[in-house]
């Protein structure tokens, strides 16, 4: 574990960028978790909002003598506000989707690669039907037919995901049964539960953790795609790519910032991401880390 963070530290140490962008995530997530303590509203509390600061520029003032620093929205959400509690769904959903779609994965890839066979061409077959298929036209297929909503995007992403992480941990698993270790343990006669999850597993989770961090900004993506185009998250559960769409008619008009500001936050939390994925990777492989 030591060696690990040494290592993970040297990494970054050695490249200025991806020590700029693994700050930027940091500060992201500090942000995201206590950035709505600070901000002047609860954007989306219709109580809190007036008309009368709609479609203010950056830095204006509004009638109450508060500083919009990224200005407003044609509600008269103060846009930092609407950014912070967009980032945090966009986070939740993406985090959330990836959780799930992992443990499906992990659960059908092992299942998989451990008893073969009928079990295993039934999962895999299945899995090459997901994985013929675009992801994005599989969440899109999903959402019109069960609809806007938190939960079903995160079931939408979820099956857009899930062949993904069973394909990467069965190749894993396959790798890993031809090694002394695996045919020890089963000459051993050690139960099945044990050599699973005490053997297999554990030697498999190396790059299953760099593709969940990389389908994590994937899912991101993806999420804040559908809801532009406004089959996703409903205006009462807004993400950024919500915002964003909600700013795309105005830009035309000048209203630049509307969407803007949304779309940075958007660009900056996904390559940072991405390349904290990338490092990860450096680390988890022993042959780019010595």
């Amino acid at each position: 574990m030591i060696k690990n963070l040494i290592i993970f530290i040297k990494i970054y140490a050695e490249d200025k960028l991806a020590l700029f962008f693994l700050l930027i995530l940091l500060s992201l997530i500090v942000f995201v978790l206590i950035g709505p303590y600070f901000t002047l509203q609860n954007p989306y509390d219709l109580a809190q909002l007036s008309i009368l600061d709609s479609l203010m520029p950056p830095l204006s003032k509004s009638f109450e003598d508060d500083l919009f620093y990224l200005g407003t929205d044609d509600q008269g959400r103060d846009l930092v506000s609407a950014i912070i509690y967009g980032l945090r769904i966009s986070l939740f959903v993406g985090l959330l989707s990836v959780i799930i779609a992992l443990f499906i994965g992990i659960v059908l890839g092992i299942i998989s690669a451990y008893f073969g066979g009928i079990i295993d061409s039934i999962i895999m077959r299945i899995a090459d039907m997901v994985l013929a298929m675009p992801s994005f036209l599989i969440a899109l297929v999903l959402l019109s037919i069960l609809g806007r909503g938190l939960e079903n995007v995160i079931i939408a992403l979820v099956m857009s995901q899930w062949a993904t992480f069973a394909r990467v941990i069965r190749s894993s698993a396959l790798s890993e049964k031809e090694k002394d270790y695996f045919n020890s343990a089963k000459c051993l006669c050690l139960p099945q539960h044990r050599i699973i999850f005490g053997h297999l597993l554990p030697n498999c989770l190396p790059p299953i953790i760099v593709l969940s961090t990389m389908n994590l900004a994937f899912a991101i993506t993806l999420e804040a795609s559908l809801s532009f185009l406004g089959v996703g998250l409903p205006i009462t559960e807004p993400s950024l790519g919500l915002i964003i769409s909600n700013g795309y008619e105005y830009i035309i008009v000048g209203k630049y910032w509307m969407s803007l500001y949304p779309g940075f936050f958007l660009l900056i939390t996904v390559i940072s991401i991405n390349i904290f994925s990338d490092r990860l990777r450096i680390l988890l492989n022993p042959r780019l880390n010595i």
